[in-house]
């Protein structure tokens, strides 16, 4: 999916910021040279702040709840998702340095 993305913008510089996952350094991920990786460092959560996002939504979406589906799964996150407003996106975000 992450080549998928690359391919999407030919005409931009971009520089993207990763962390540590196995996703992020696969053998098989490669990006055009108009694409520029930049790693955080191992064990550093407090560099990514789209980590509190993903933990608020564990606990407040997906926490003890079953879904059969990946679809229900999805739907669950989407109506979270379209309920946030760029104020609420900042908050869950917020780190000292933003």
């Amino acid at each position: 999916m992450m080549n998928i993305f690359f391919e999407e913008y030919p005409d931009r510089e971009i520089c993207i910021v990763r962390d540590q996952a196995g996703w992020h350094k696969a053998k098989d991920l490669t990006h055009p040279d108009n694409i520029v990786p930049v790693y955080l460092p191992s064990y550093s959560p407090e560099l990514n702040p789209v980590g509190k996002l993903w933990q608020w939504l564990r606990k407040e979406v997906t926490h003890n709840r079953l879904f059969e589906t990946l679809e229900e799964i999805m739907d669950a996150l989407e109506k979270e998702f379209r309920q946030f407003t760029p104020g609420r996106f900042a908050q869950l975000c917020h780190c000292s340095y933003l």
